[in-house]
Parts: C-alpha cells; sequence; structure tokens
C-alpha cells in the first residue's frame, strides 16, 4: 500500500501521473476518456495514481506561453466520480490557498473518506490574494495524520538558482509531509545537489530523510521542449541537442528518461534515500500516451531487478501465505 510505503519510507514507489480532461469537455466525451484511462492504468503494476490541478502559470514570466492555457475539471471530483473503480490510491494535487480554511477542511475530509492523498502546492502567481497559507492547511491536514499522508512539490531548478530547496523541504517536513513530488527531472545533476543539500540538513537537525519521487516524462515534440523550458525545467544543452536533432523525438525522451531512472536508483540506493518515480502521461497523442506505459513498465521492472519492488511471482506467493 502506497500509506505504508511512505510511512515506513520503503524505496521503490512508483506512480502514474494523469490530468483530468479540459474543462469544456462534452459529459459524453468526458465518460469515454475516462474509460480509455481506466483501460490503460488497470494493467500497470504502480502504488498509486497522480491527478493533477491545472493552473495558468502565464503570470510567473514575461515570455509568451508556448501553448494558449486551457482550464482542466477538477481533480478530485473527476477521480471520485469517474475513476473509482480503480482500486489503487489516488494523489490529488490542490493549491491551498485559493479556498477558505472551511473549504479545504471538507476537501481533505472527502480526500481521507476516499482513500486520497493530498500534495498541497502553492499559487501560480505572486499576486493571488492568498485565503490560506501552506503553514494554515498543514495544520488542518494534521487531524489526519494517523490514517493519511501529505506530500508537496520539489524543485531542483529552484534549489539551483536560490540554494534553499532544503530549506524549504524542511520547513514542510515540519508541517507534517513526508513525501515529495519532484517537477520533472531533465538536470540530473540538479537534482542530486538538492538531495545532497537535504541530506546535509536533514544530519544537522537529526530528522529522517522524506520520500522523494522523482517525476519523469516523456518529450513528443520540440515545441513540447519549448513548453518544458517555459515550465522551468531546466533541459541541459547536449539533451537539448539529442532531442532536437534526433529523427524520433518520442523514442530519445523515452531512452533519456530510462538513463535518468537508472542515475537516480543507483544514487539513492547507495546513498540511503528512500525514493520512488512518478511516471507523467499528460500527453493527447497515443505515441505519447504508449510511450508513457512503456516507460513506468520498464522503470518498473529496473527496480525489480535491485530488488526494490517484489516480482509477480513473489507477490502472489506472499498473497497464498
Amino acid at each position: 500500500m502506497f500509506l505504508r510505503k511512505i510511512k515506513e519510507k520503503e524505496s521503490g514507489i512508483l506512480l502514474y501521473g494523469i490530468t483530468p480532461p479540459k474543462i469544456q469537455t462534452a459529459p459524453e466525451k468526458v465518460i469515454t476518456i475516462a474509460e480509455k484511462t481506466l483501460e490503460r492504468i488497470y494493467p500497470l503494476d504502480i502504488d498509486a495514481l497522480v491527478v493533477y490541478d491545472v493552473q495558468d502559470e502565464s503570470a510567473r514570466t514575461s515570455e509568451v506561453r508556448p501553448f494558449p492555457f486551457t482550464g482542466a475539471l477538477d481533480p478530485f471530483e473527476f477521480t471520485t466520480t469517474h475513476l473509482q473503480s480503480l482500486s489503487i490510491p489516488k494523489i490529488i494535487y490542490r493549491p491551498a490557498g485559493k479556498f477558505t480554511k472551511e473549504e479545504l477542511a471538507q476537501w481533505l475530509q472527502d480526500l481521507t473518506d476516499n482513500k486520497c492523498y493530498p500534495v498541497l502546492v502553492g499559487l501560480p502567481a505572486p499576486d493571488y490574494k492568498v485565503k490560506t497559507s501552506l503553514k494554515e492547511a498543514y495544520e488542518i491536514w494534521s487531524k489526519h495524520k494517523n490514517d493519511s499522508v501529505i506530500g508537496a512539490v520539489t524543485i531542483p531548478e529552484r534549489h539551483a538558482t536560490l540554494g534553499d530547496e532544503d530549506i524549504r523541504m524542511m520547513d514542510k517536513m515540519e508541517s507534517g509531509v513526508s513525501f515529495f513530488v519532484s517537477q520533472c527531472i531533465f538536470n540530473i545533476d540538479y537534482a542530486r545537489e538538492t538531495l545532497e543539500a537535504l541530506a546535509a540538513t536533514c544530519k544537522y537537525k537529526k530528522q529522517e530523510m522524506p520520500t522523494v519521487i522523482f517525476t519523469l516524462t516523456v518529450c513528443g515534440s520540440v515545441k513540447t521542449l519549448e513548453f518544458m523550458e517555459w515550465l522551468g525545467i531546466h533541459i541541459p544543452d547536449s539533451l537539448k541537442n539529442e532531442l532536437i536533432t534526433t529523427d524520433n523525438t518520442v523514442e530519445q525522451s523515452v531512452k533519456i528518461a530510462l538513463d535518468i531512472a537508472d542515475e537516480l536508483i543507483n544514487y539513492c540506493s547507495e546513498k540511503s534515500i528512500p525514493f520512488g518515480f512518478n511516471i507523467e502521461s499528460v500527453a493527447i497523442r497515443k505515441e505519447e500516451i504508449d510511450a508513457s506505459i512503456f516507460l513506468v513498465n520498464k522503470i518498473g521492472e529496473m527496480l525489480k531487478a535491485k530488488g526494490l519492488r517484489k516480482k509477480s511471482g513473489e507477490i502472489a506467493e506472499q498473497s497464498r501465505a
């Protein structure tokens, strides 16, 4: 179970991340999308499904957004209405500042009742009027700490720029956060530097390391590459050149993701850092969706080869026992 693995700091966690359908999608089309989503997720050996909250981040930068923003359905409503037959836990993102304390308290209760776990995020625009601070949101959540876990986001690029990601993470850990889901990883050095800083801070404060779940994604085109950079994801020039010059961007991005996963598995295992992976599937093109399925299965195999996930035969044997 996802809850047990986080509480016991077990490595090898595997998640799959999706976004809900666009807000203007016709109701019958939403049902079709949900059915196709379930079809591809049912066979996956994952610990939980991540459902993102889509926010407009245009105010964060003066650069023109490569793709126009389109809002999406509420992730919790989409999950409880259309994905209930999927028995695995769901991890739901929400910007706490958009909601009053009363609204957030009810939402957190609903999540707990439905065996969902929250990841609270900040607001996309610095001038947005905050209704509930993250610290207040964590205090509201604390009544569920015996039956739930709460996550937060970590951004290695922010550490490369400001050098304080470890302090930000520690502050959230002191408020009850026990796992972090990263922004998409393309720069392995940034990820390692963040982990090294966090490990040093945890050692100084005599705290255990939290579980860090690294997000990996499929890049299907040069336009998508530009969008990821617009979001603040740093892609080293060498990898960017590989993605731009290759004859098959999807295939090359999968290869890059697997190489990154291999490095992170070895690094975290060596340093005894509890970790896992979240494979994003936010594209609408079939080729990219299929590639995300291949990626999550392949990384699952890599984790099993390292003894970090049980093989199907071992699971069956354990069930019989």
